[in-house]
């Protein structure tokens, strides 16, 4: 909280302790973690080893144990790690895509820190190609928004500190101390942006599910939480941190059957229950699974056209819109661009509803073509308004 006797002035201060990033002086602490982490063990014996890690793990642990420590034991600061996480994000984009291309990112200055909003579809793809079109253009990664709900393993704990992530505390539910960490949070976003440490956040709490990529208002509004203690109006202050939208595409979603599955048993039995892993899952999913094409493209800061949250909100919502790129499976789903598909797109889009589960097949259809609707109802919307005008 800010105060007149004792003002916190930097993201350093230890008031963020439990909220921030490591530090280069943890990295070594927080690697030890990790690879002594049975869970990290044996899961790198199933990948690498499947069968002989059923036979024999007893045998594999050791040797798996020393040789995650050789990887790492270079690595003393964060930036180090982060280009160990760029490797394997280049394996990842080779193997599981069909390519991937970076739009907008050359000409942010390096020299700035941004405010990055994205749609949010996969947990931890969608920070990590933001990323990674930053360091492909010379600029500093991110700080990364992530709920406490993922922090469930101890070594992905350590992982998502070491990749510069951040936590919000959605578990937390006493009004008191919900007010005491949005204001946290709010304030050391503000402070990040000031020191020209860029953040990313999604547009809105949890994945878009159903493909429907709409900017929550109330995110908006927590960023002005520090705003309003420093006495400056929301267009004012909101307009200083740099706001780049940016629009995120996925040709295939890996999660689309995991998502289509808790929306189906929400609407079935009224709730849906997560597993204590599934986020887990869900991240490891959406790493292995294939995606076909990725578009990342990064908007001009926003610096005008809006006075409240909701106009905002709109603004960054456009910008998702019209920037999303609209694939084979987008337009095949919405029943549209029959002369734009090809036979071949077709097919594989028929292969991958083939293996779909028939109570989840519209579910997973409408998400798909969620982003087509939304970019249609856009244009409906500026032709009313350029007629009426």
């Amino acid at each position: 909280m800010l105060s007149s006797k004792n003002p916190v002035l930097s993201t350093d201060d230890p008031l963020f302790d439990d909220i921030r990033p490591c530090r280069d002086n943890e990295v070594v602490s927080e690697l030890a973690k990790i690879t002594a982490d049975p869970a990290v063990v044996d899961g790198l014996l199933r990948f690498r080893y499947p069968l002989l890690s059923r036979v024999a793990p007893f045998i594999l642990r050791p040797l798996a144990r020393m040789k995650l420590r050789a990887a790492v034991s270079h690595i003393t600061n964060v930036a180090q790690f982060q280009d160990l996480v760029a490797d394997f994000m280049r394996h990842m984009i080779a193997t599981t895509t069909d390519g991937v291309t970076y739009e907008g990112f050359d000409k942010l200055d390096r020299d700035r820190g941004y405010l990055f909003i994205s749609n949010h579809r996969d947990i931890s793809l969608d920070p990590a190609f933001v990323d990674m079109a930053l360091h492909e253009n010379g600029l500093r990664t991110v700080r990364i928004a992530i709920g406490d709900n993922l922090l469930k393993m101890p070594a992905a704990t350590s992982l998502m500190r070491l990749n510069k992530s951040f936590i919000v505390k959605r578990s937390v539910t006493s009004p008191r101390e919900k007010l005491k960490e949005l204001t946290k949070l709010s304030q050391y976003i503000g402070l990040s942006l000031r020191e020209g440490k860029s953040i990313w956040i999604a547009q809105r709490e949890g994945r878009a599910k159903d493909g429907n990529d709409r900017t929550d208002a109330t995110v908006l509004k927590m960023f002005h939480v520090y705003g309003r203690q420093l006495k400056v109006p929301f267009a004012e202050y909101l307009r200083d941190l740099n706001i780049v939208p940016v629009s995120i595409s996925y040709e295939f979603d890996p999660g689309d059957v995991a998502k289509a599955r808790e929306l189906y048993e929400k609407a079935l039995h009224g709730s849906y229950h997560k597993t204590p892993l599934e986020d887990i899952r869900s991240i490891i999913d959406g790493i292995k699974g294939y995606k076909g094409h990725v578009s990342i493209v990064a908007g001009e800061p926003i610096t005008g056209g809006f006075e409240t949250p909701e106009e905002l909100a709109q603004l960054i919502d456009r910008f998702i819109y019209t920037h999303y790129k609209m694939y084979a499976p987008t337009l095949i789903a919405a029943g549209a661009g029959q002369n734009a598909v090809s036979e071949a797109d077709r097919q594989r889009f028929s292969a991958r509803m083939a293996e779909c589960p028939a109570e989840l097949k519209e579910r997973v259809l409408s998400m798909y073509a969620y982003p087509y609707r939304n970019l249609q109802a856009l244009k409906e919307a500026d032709a009313v308004k350029t007629e009426s005008d």
